[in-house]
């Protein structure tokens, strides 16, 4: 293995500059409660019920996912099928918006600490982006492109603008091409980083060169491990820190993991429980 270290760090440092840090509304010096698909253990995921509870627990941010039906309808769905969360099977980019919301959204969820399905039948339905920026108009967001082909950018940039959410919504992908595609068409909307752009700022980070690398977003979106590595660690936070960009993990829904990452001064936990995670951040003065 320290064979292995010199040469990947040589590769990394290539073609790599350092970013000059830049004021973050989202690196705050406190953690935010981030309801993850509005809190998927809780509520239906993704569906104004979800997003409605999340807000009146008192979640700081909504965690989103957005697809586009055939006809062209932005709408909050995880998956790209209905599939598994809903009555209704097929993929959302072969259905049409009427199709989409005559689905079940509460068929499938037990809540936490419930049995049985107290949603089901009770007319909740997939969420669409235009109500849900209308809805929670003071509400930050980070929203997740999930579709990749045929390409969102253009329609959900324009959204944003018709909305006025452009500063309160950070646009997040695992696809490099779709998140780049996005910062080209909407520049005014701060986005996260993949896993690619993530990756030299992780390994450099255990050896104080971070600073290095290039950033191309405000927000580093992070697992605790991935791939036998420690991701999240205080140094991390710190480069991170040094160089204006947040740090939001995902996806804690432990309480002993929530307060460990709390007290190593992380700027976002997303979770299923945002309840656990509210009970969590009151217990410090």
């Amino acid at each position: 293995m320290s064979r292995i270290w010199p040469a990947a760090l040589a590769l990394l440092l290539a073609g790599c500059t350092a970013t000059v840090p830049a004021t973050n509304p989202y690196v705050t010096g406190r953690t935010l409660n981030i309801a993850h698909q509005g809190g998927e253990h809780l509520w239906p995921s993704n569906t104004m019920t979800a997003y409605r509870g999340a807000v009146q627990l008192g979640a700081d941010m909504l965690e989103i996912d957005l697809h586009a039906t055939r006809d062209g309808a932005l709408v909050l769905s995880h998956d790209e099928t209905l599939d598994r969360l809903t009555d209704t099977k097929g993929r959302i980019q072969d259905l049409t918006l009427a199709e989409v919301l005559k689905a079940d959204a509460g068929y499938t969820l037990t809540p936490a600490g419930a049995s049985g399905f107290p949603f089901r039948g009770q007319g909740v339905q997939v969420a669409q982006l235009r109500d849900t920026l209308r809805e929670f108009p003071n509400t930050p967001m980070i929203i997740e492109l999930k579709q990749v082909s045929p390409s969102i950018a253009a329609p959900f940039c324009a959204e944003l603008r018709r909305a006025g959410a452009t500063g309160r919504v950070i646009a997040a992908s695992f696809s490099e091409a779709a998140l780049n595609e996005f910062r080209r068409v909407c520049p005014e909307v701060m986005t996260s980083m993949t896993e690619a752009e993530l990756r030299p700022l992780v390994l450099l980070s255990k050896v104080g060169l971070s600073g290095l690398a290039p950033a191309p977003g405000q927000v580093a979106q992070v697992p605790v491990r991935a791939g036998g590595i420690e991701v999240v660690t205080p140094a991390f936070v710190r480069a991170m820190h040094a160089r204006g960009i947040a740090v939001q993990v995902w996806t804690i829904n432990d309480e002993a993991e929530m307060r460990r990452l709390r007290d190593m001064g992380v700027d976002g936990i997303i979770t299923d429980r945002p309840d656990l995670l509210k009970k969590v951040l009151a217990e410090r003065p």
